[in-house]
């Protein structure tokens, strides 16, 4: 199975990781992108590693730029299905990530951008374990509902309510589901922010990530 690679940040303490959180990029982005975050955090959690994968497509049109999946098609059902496509490689790494560190689940946290949050709560609910926690900048669910949930990790939504790539109903969508399928779940709408992460939505999931790592 194809193996991911993307930019990491060793632990600020030196040592060796005992927490990891794992950014999962969005369309025609790369693992770069959002390796970007991790600086920010990491005087919170001095002891994790930062990894951002490049997902496994290139994408057509994007230079330097990858893909969880095409999207040519943005219908729910669409989405649900490349999100079922792209999950065994994104899994197999995850378990290999794991294994290397001889980390379990509980010391993962998955943070997600647009189609990498479609990822991260594809994959994340779908593991035997749970994990720390998810955390979802400007995404949606892959789907119309949640099944398959084998986890429940808990999940912190944020979106810009002036999003015009994935309209913040989208966030409510995936907010509800989250809610009705017992998740603790917390959200956050940002006034004013479009497809983007402004400071306090990175404060916020800084905050979120020491809380479920720490």
């Amino acid at each position: 199975m194809q193996q991911l690679d993307g930019p990491s940040l060793s632990p600020l303490s030196g040592g060796a990781p005992k927490q990891l959180v794992v950014l999962l990029h969005g369309y025609g982005s790369n693992g770069a992108d959002l390796i970007s975050l991790a600086p920010m955090w990491q005087r919170l959690l001095p002891d994790a590693l930062f990894v951002a994968p490049n997902a496994p497509e290139r994408c057509p049109g994007a230079p330097g730029g990858y893909q969880w999946w095409a999207l040519h098609d943005l219908g729910r059902a669409a989405l649900a299905a490349g999100a079922r496509q792209a999950a065994p490689v994104l899994d197999a790494w995850l378990d290999g990530l794991l294994a290397g560190h001889g980390l379990d689940e509980s010391r993962m946290a998955l943070v997600g951008f647009s189609q990498g949050t479609m990822m991260a709560l594809h994959a994340g609910i779908r593991r035997e374990r749970a994990l720390a926690g998810i955390l979802g900048y400007s995404g949606m669910i892959a789907g119309s509902s949640l099944d398959e949930v084998r986890s429940e990790p808990p999940v912190l939504l944020i979106h810009g309510d002036a999003d015009t790539v994935v309209p913040v109903g989208a966030y409510h969508h995936a907010y509800a589901e989250l809610e009705r399928n017992g998740f603790d779940v917390e959200g956050h709408i940002a006034r004013g922010l479009g497809h983007g992460i402004d400071p306090e939505g990175v404060q916020l999931g800084g905050a979120f990530l020491q809380k479920v790592l720490g």
